[in-house]
């Protein structure tokens, strides 16, 4: 399924919860943010049928994110819907790994392919200020039983906040001695659309975007940088796809409607 710059979408992300277990600085305020209510957020069986209609269309990716994935309730559940779904080739989740050694052996039987997993630093004094009273140890067990799983490749996402160039390397020889890919984020800001390209991925390439976002409340994203969303129970599934696909913007401006909590990784 092509844009109307010959982009080719085949990628689907989508954000199953606003909630998270963390806090982290550049993500969401100290105090949090105001969450949606339970009913205002898809149902697996909404999510599904959207993903169905969106790989009739022409996808084969998709990403499970969140807030974070992993506290939503049932979440193996949604995984083992998902890829029951014909046409599928990759289906991956964005996590912070913190929950991930609970859950990583259900995930795998179920269907998850593989897992990106955020970490920042490997300071677990920094780590903790960063995320606000996250345990290091934590994600160290979940990048244990990713491996473990084989839930690979396993990418860790790294948001670049000024780190020491020390601290930087250090992580660079974490990843490879434990066969990680990494990647370098830019930080990012919706509001002003500061954002560049993802180092070590493709993500922040607007010429080669390929990807739309299902947010937990129904809006179809075309665009992370973007304020354009169509929603699929006001619109339904075919309609809200083919508005997204057809208004994709050449390249991101901003978004002042939504923050990264509730649009996800």
């Amino acid at each position: 399924m092509l844009d109307h710059f010959s982009r080719e979408i085949n990628y689907l992300r989508i954000s199953v919860t606003d909630r998270c277990n963390l806090r982290c600085q550049y993500c969401m305020p100290e105090e949090g943010v105001k969450l949606l209510g339970h009913k205002d957020i898809l149902s697996f069986e909404e999510i599904v049928g959207f993903a169905e209609a969106a790989v009739k269309k022409g996808i084969t990716k998709i990403r499970l994110t969140g807030g974070e994935p992993l506290v939503r309730k049932g979440i193996v559940e949604l995984v083992a819907m998902l890829s029951k779904i014909k046409g599928v080739n990759d289906l991956s989740m964005t996590t912070n790994g913190t929950l991930l050694d609970k859950h990583a052996e259900a995930l795998a039987q179920a269907g998850l392919n593989r897992v990106n997993i955020s970490l920042d630093t490997l300071d677990a004094k920094k780590y903790c200020q960063v995320t606000r009273n996250g345990d290091i140890e934590d994600v160290s067990r979940g990048i244990q039983a990713a491996t473990k799983t084989r839930l690979t490749p396993i990418k860790i996402n790294c948001v670049l906040l000024g780190q020491p160039i020390g601290e930087v390397n250090q992580l660079k020889d974490f990843c490879k001695k434990n066969k990680l890919s990494l990647r370098f984020i830019h930080q990012m800001d919706l509001r002003t659309g500061e954002f560049s390209v993802v180092e070590g991925g493709d993500g922040g390439n607007c010429s080669q975007c390929n990807r739309i976002r299902l947010l937990p409340n129904g809006d179809v994203k075309p665009c992370l940088f973007s304020d354009l969303a169509y929603n699929i129970r006001e619109l339904g599934n075919e309609k809200a796809l083919n508005l997204a696909i057809g208004n994709k913007p050449k390249a991101g401006t901003y978004n002042r409607s939504a923050t990264f909590s509730q649009i996800g990784g």
